[in-house]
This record gives C-alpha cells, sequence and structure tokens, in this order.
C-alpha cells in the first residue's frame, strides 16, 4: 500500500491492520483474492451495496487481475458503491472505465487518513 498510496498517513501497525482483516474484513465481506505464481497478489471485499476493497500488488497491476476480480463483485448485477481517494488517479480511472460514475468528492474530515476522497456508484444491470 506504501507503493501505491505514498500519501496516505501511515495510522496503524501490521498487527492492528492484521485484526481489522481477520476482525472486520473477512467476517463482514465477501473476499477472493488474485494468485501469481502461487502467491496472492491481489483481493477484493465487497458486501450488498459495496465494494469495500479492491487491491492488486503494483508489481502485478495492468495484468487483467483487477478487472477480473471487479467483475466477480459485480457479477450479481446489484448496484454497488466504493470510496477512492481523489489523489487515487489510476483508481479513478480504472472505475470510471468500467462504468462507475462519480457522485460526490469529499475533503476527507469523514474518514480515517483525513485525506480527500471520491465516492463512486455502478448503476447494476
Amino acid at each position: 500500500m506504501r507503493v501505491s498510496l505514498p500519501y496516505l498517513p501511515e495510522l496503524h501497525t501490521p498487527e492492528e491492520d492484521l485484526w481489522f482483516f481477520s476482525e472486520h474484513l473477512f467476517r463482514e465481506n465477501e473476499v477472493w483474492v488474485g494468485e501469481a505464481d502461487g502467491e496472492i497478489v491481489g483481493y477484493i471485499a465487497f458486501k450488498p451495496g459495496w465494494i469495500s476493497h479492491l487491491y492488486i500488488h503494483p508489481d502485478h497491476q495492468g495484468r487483467g487481475l483487477g478487472p477480473e476480480l471487479l467483475a466477480k463483485a459485480l457479477e450479481d448485477g446489484t448496484a454497488r458503491e466504493l470510496w477512492t481517494f481523489q489523489q487515487n488517479a489510476r483508481a479513478r480511472r480504472f472505475y470510471e472505465k468500467r462504468g462507475f460514475s462519480l457522485v460526490r468528492l469529499t475533503d476527507g474530515a469523514d474518514n480515517e487518513e483525513q485525506t480527500p476522497d471520491a465516492l463512486y456508484r455502478w448503476p447494476g444491470r
């Protein structure tokens, strides 16, 4: 994450991140992983109405894994929303290219990172 999003503050220890994933993200979302050479190199976490996380290791971006994981989350055809940081131009282009529309921009006051973000919506089929 530090390579992909260097502008974000480091708020948690690795132990706190592990706790968050095991106690919240995995319990509250359906999670699918992408592999390369037997290693997990990306994942998507989603639940009704939301895409909670989509991450692809920087060394594996641009190889089709992101679209594949996103398609898994959208395959039921229901509308979904997601947040991304305004500075994450690559993610914003990625989502817009796949039919997501910008709903609103914020100043980041309501997110943990206090970093301006963008809410996107996919209308469903």
